[in-house]
């Protein structure tokens, strides 16, 4: 009984939503992703908090436009440049450990003056515990229900299966960002096909009817019948 009761508690803790503390600290920094179109001969500039000691990953992939290709650069709160790419498709990079303030992030697409590209990318930040959170698993339950119930094992289960879960959600994001990248693709190469077909059609049947004029022209008589 002293087990099922625990384990209830540990449910209810669970499913219950936070409660915010008076002078408890910011919410965790969430992870986020997002897609936007960027004009030809534009720049556009994202800003993103971010904790001190963490470990923020960014991603990003164009999906959209000719040459697949943009100018990413990436600064930290003190302006700092950490990362700068020069006309890429996509690209992964890691900064460990953050300081605290607003990154930003910065894609560049002065270079063309025709095409604009469609951008995905992803901010991940590491799913750090605070000491409080640590704490408030062993709130959860009576101390002499502890005696009956694992709870370092309970939360060592739990909190594998959320980072399985986490990165499970990651990946089927960057496999939806190749899939639209991929369909963009194709569909270009459909429109070339079908343009060029019309034109061939379009040529093919412009010479079949001038050979027939030619042919035509060499079977007619045009000397005079006399009468």
């Amino acid at each position: 009984m002293m087990a099922a009761g625990a384990a209830l508690a540990l449910a209810l803790w669970l499913l219950l939503p936070p409660v915010e503390v008076a002078g408890a600290g910011p919410p965790p920094i969430q992870d986020g992703e997002f897609t936007f179109l960027l004009p030809a001969g534009r720049k556009q500039c994202f800003y993103q908090s971010a904790p001190a000691n963490a470990s923020l990953e960014t991603e990003y992939q164009v999906i959209g436009g000719a040459g697949l290709d943009v100018d990413f650069t990436l600064e930290s709160p003190q302006g700092v440049l950490l990362v700068s790419d020069s006309r890429k498709a996509d690209g992964v990079h890691t900064v460990e450990p953050t300081e605290a303030g607003d990154y930003k992030l910065c894609f560049d697409n002065s270079f063309s003056t025709i095409s604009e590209k469609l951008v995905f990318f992803e901010l991940i930040f590491d799913s750090l515990q605070d000491d409080e959170e640590v704490e408030s698993w062993a709130e959860a339950v009576e101390p002499e229900e502890m005696l009956d119930v694992k709870m370092e094992d309970i939360k060592e289960s739990i909190e594998t299966m959320r980072t399985r879960l986490e990165r499970s959600i990651q990946m089927l994001t960057l496999l939806r960002a190749f899939e639209a990248r991929d369909r963009n693709l194709q569909e270009g190469n459909l429109e070339r096909v079908n343009f060029w077909s019309a034109v061939n059609v379009a040529v093919l049947l412009l010479v079949a009817v001038l050979q027939v004029c030619t042919v035509k022209r060499f079977f007619q008589d045009k000397r005079p019948v006399p009468t």
